[in-house]
């Protein structure tokens, strides 16, 4: 992710905060983490954690992640398992997005279908798991929401493609306007999603 001592980051979806103490580390004491999840049962457990280790500077909310607004601007955001079970997901990212400074960046892990043979084999399960259980939507793409807002993308894949981890940096003030007096048709990206 990129993190420093004293950035702010944001881990959205946090479940039982499973990831907090990583982050905690990157941004250090004069750092902010930020966690948010809409389980309150979830979430009463990163509380613990938070509680047994004495992080003051862990902040953590029960909320919508579509209607979440951090305390300051944001260097990072994290979604690890979370993005493909949130039903409202690019509204999500955009929100995300829009409280990230240029700089920052999103990263997003999640499961998806391995390719070829794999695909054909897992889509019915994961189609009815998805109506059945809380487990994300296979077929959503973040890559491809991710790339509407930003160039700077980056997407590995693991476990014969079956987990990925894809990355988008916010791009510095002075690279969009450069890009833009380049090409005068370019359409930010941010409309681009909005207009999915």
């Amino acid at each position: 992710m990129g993190l420093r001592r004293g950035d702010s980051v944001l881990d959205l979806g946090c479940g039982t905060g499973t990831n907090l103490s990583r982050l905690r580390q990157a941004v250090g004491p004069s750092g902010h983490v930020f966690g948010i999840d809409i389980s309150p049962g979830m979430l009463r457990r990163a509380q613990a954690l938070r509680s047994a280790n004495h992080w003051r500077n862990v902040e953590l909310s029960e909320c919508d992640a579509a209607d979440y607004t951090a305390s300051r601007p944001l260097d990072g955001v994290l979604m690890s398992l979370s993005y493909n079970t949130m039903p409202n997901h690019r509204a999500v990212l955009r929100r995300a997005w829009q409280q990230l400074r240029p700089g920052g960046r999103i990263v997003i892990m999640d499961a998806k279908l391995p390719p070829g043979f794999g695909e054909r084999i897992m889509l019915p399960l994961s189609l009815w798991l998805m109506k059945h259980t809380m487990l994300g939507n296979p077929l959503i793409e973040p890559w491809k929401e991710l790339a509407a807002l930003t160039k700077q993308l980056g997407m590995s894949e693991c476990l014969f493609g079956s987990y990925y981890i894809c990355r988008g940096i916010k791009q510095l003030a002075e690279e969009r306007s450069d890009r833009a007096a380049d090409d005068e048709t370019v359409v930010a990206p941010a409309y681009q999603a909005a207009a999915e």
